[in-house]
Parts: C-alpha cells; sequence; structure tokens
C-alpha cells in the first residue's frame, strides 16, 4: 500500500465516522467512496454490511469499476457499482462521491421546487445542483447512465424521492459540500414546517453570493475545516484510522 493509499484510507474512514456522528446514518445502507490515489481505475468503499460508525481504514475495500474486488471478497453491486463506480468512471474529474439518505434531503428531494434560496446554506449550491428523477431502487445497471447523465457538469444532485448525492475533486471538498447541502435541507425543512410565508433570496442576490466562493481551487474548497474535522474524528474515536 503506498503512503497515498494510506492517507485516503484514514480520510475516507473519518468521513464514514463523522458523518454518523453528525447524525446522517441509514443502518448499512448509503456509501461514501474514493478514487485510489495512483490508481485511477479503482475505488475504495465500505463493505455493504458495515454501517457508517463502524467504518475503518483496514475496513474498506478496493474495488475496479466493474465491480471486480482487488482485495478479495465478494463483487460489488447494487447502489455501490451503479452509483460509486459508475460515477467515478465516467467522471475523471471526481475523486469522491456521497450518497446519502437524511430526513432533511429526502424531504426536500421530494418537494416539487427542490432546493430553495431560503437560507445562505443553499446559495452555495445555486445554479450548482442537478436533480435526477426516481427510476426504482439502484439496483441495476441500467440505471447507471440515467444518473450521470442527470448530474450532468455538477459535482451535487438532489436523487428526486430518494436522498442526497454529492462529488468532490477530493475528500475534502466532498465532506464540506455534503455539510453545505444538509445544512441547506435542514434549514429550508424548518422553515417551511410552521406553514407561514418564507423570505427567499432574490436570484441576483443568489448568484452574486455563489461567486464569492471560489469554487476552482479544490485545495482550498473544504480546507478551512478539515483540519479540524479530523481533529474531532481522532477525538471521537482514533480507531477508525487503524
Amino acid at each position: 500500500m503506498t503512503p497515498e493509499e494510506r492517507e485516503a484510507r484514514i480520510q475516507l474512514a473519518a468521513c464514514y465516522r463523522l458523518l454518523y456522528h453528525l447524525g446522517v446514518d441509514d443502518l448499512t445502507y448509503n456509501h461514501l467512496s474514493a478514487r485510489v490515489p495512483g490508481e485511477p481505475d479503482a475505488m475504495l468503499i465500505k463493505q455493504t454490511t458495515e454501517m457508517f460508525g463502524e467504518v475503518t481504514a483496514s475496513s474498506l475495500r478496493k474495488y475496479r469499476f466493474d465491480g471486480s474486488p482487488l482485495e478479495g471478497g465478494p463483487p460489488l453491486a447494487g447502489g455501490a457499482l451503479v452509483i460509486h463506480a459508475g460515477i467515478l468512471q465516467a467522471r475523471p474529474d471526481i475523486n469522491a462521491v456521497f450518497h446519502t439518505h437524511t430526513p432533511a434531503n429526502m424531504g426536500v428531494s421530494a418537494q416539487k421546487h427542490g432546493l430553495l434560496m431560503v437560507n445562505q446554506h443553499a446559495v452555495k449550491f445555486y445554479d450548482r445542483l442537478a436533480y435526477h428523477t426516481f427510476g426504482g431502487f439502484e439496483f441495476n445497471m441500467s440505471q447507471r447512465e440515467p444518473l450521470i447523465a442527470s448530474l450532468g457538469r455538477h459535482r451535487a444532485a438532489l436523487l428526486r424521492n430518494h436522498g442526497a448525492l454529492v462529488c468532490g475533486r477530493n475528500l475534502p471538498e466532498a465532506f464540506v459540500d455534503q455539510h453545505y447541502l444538509e445544512m441547506a435541507c435542514r434549514g429550508q425543512v424548518a422553515a417551511l414546517a410552521g406553514g407561514a410565508e418564507v423570505t427567499l433570496i432574490p436570484d441576483d442576490v443568489a448568484a452574486y453570493g455563489a461567486s464569492q466562493i471560489n469554487y476552482d481551487d479544490p485545495a482550498q474548497t473544504g480546507a478551512k475545516d478539515w483540519a479540524a474535522c479530523m481533529r474531532l474524528a481522532y477525538r471521537l474515536d482514533p480507531g477508525f484510522a487503524d
């Protein structure tokens, strides 16, 4: 194992543990994945029988994009193969894929208007969010191409009546964008819960707010928060890095 792969494993395991700590958890379902540094046709992903809170750097499994295992074990299947391997294979600009189901992102994904510019966290996704129509559980390879087509040029999507998809050029970017999208969805659900009329951020202001954020440099996206996130992961349970 190269030092770069070892670091990727530690970071990816930290992402799983941190999302679990933040309440992003759906039993053994959902996955976070990462392209293996130096091996552009291989990915790391958790075992299908693990919860997010159980993942460690060494428990992650390594696969080719066709689903064949590189370290033994069963072949990749289901959403891990259709969504994660599919996106990483189709989008060489993406190196991390997060797919989650939370009450907030499922709620907003089911609302006809989608994500509203109702809070400043949503502004980060102004003109940067795709939508994908639900076509059944992502168990079949026939569902891969429609999802990739829906994602298009974007790195984040709401999967209608399903959940969220957040991709990154690196793991810190994916993690921080996942946090912003989750907070935007929670804020929207909270704002609409009382039935009162809400104030929306005008399009020109949302566009200006989005322009204030540097999306071009993946080294800067998430950098402000990532070191603190890693410190939290180690405080919670340093065993994730084993």
